[in-house]
C-alpha cells in the first residue's frame, strides 16, 4: 500500500492544461494524492476561460497561481505529467513520466477549452485507475 503519492502536472504557462489537470486530480482522488502543478514559463494568472470551464464542473481553480517548474517539485513527485513543455522537465530515475499531447487552450473559445477539459478529465481518471489501489 502506498503511504503517499505525489503527482506533478507541467505545461508551459501553468495557466490552463496543468491547472485543469491538477483541479481534476485533487477532486477525483478525494485527497488520496498530493497534487502539484508548474510551468516552464508561467503566466501571471490562470486562463479565465479555463477557470470558467472548470467551474462548470464544480471545480474552482480561480485562486490558483501559476508557478515556475523547479527541480525540487520533480524530485518530490512520484508521477510527472508533461503537456507540451518539451525537454524542460528534469528526469530522475524511479519516477513515472508521461507526456500528454493536448491542445493549448490559451486564447481559445469556451467550446475548445471544454473539449480540452474533457480530454484532461478522461486522462486523469485513467491515471488514477492505474496509480491508486481499488477502494
Amino acid at each position: 500500500m502506498i503511504d503517499s503519492l505525489t503527482v506533478l502536472f507541467v505545461c508551459v504557462h501553468n495557466a490552463g492544461r496543468s491547472q485543469m489537470a491538477a483541479g481534476y486530480m485533487k477532486e477525483l482522488s478525494a485527497g488520496r494524492v498530493e497534487v502539484l502543478s508548474a510551468g516552464s514559463a508561467p503566466k501571471d494568472q490562470i486562463n479565465p476561460v479555463a477557470i470558467a470551464a472548470m467551474a462548470e464542473e464544480g471545480i474552482d481553480i480561480a485562486h490558483n497561481v501559476p508557478k515556475i517548474l523547479t527541480t525540487e517539485a520533480v524530485k518530490d513527485s512520484d508521477v510527472v505529467i508533461t503537456m507540451g513543455c518539451g525537454d524542460t522537465c528534469p528526469i530522475f530515475p524511479g519516477k513515472r513520466y508521461e507526456d500528454w499531447e493536448l491542445e493549448d487552450p490559451a486564447g481559445k473559445d469556451i467550446v475548445t477549452v471544454r473539449r480540452v477539459r474533457d480530454d484532461i478529465r478522461g486522462r486523469v481518471e485513467a491515471l488514477l485507475a492505474e496509480i491508486l489501489p481499488a477502494a
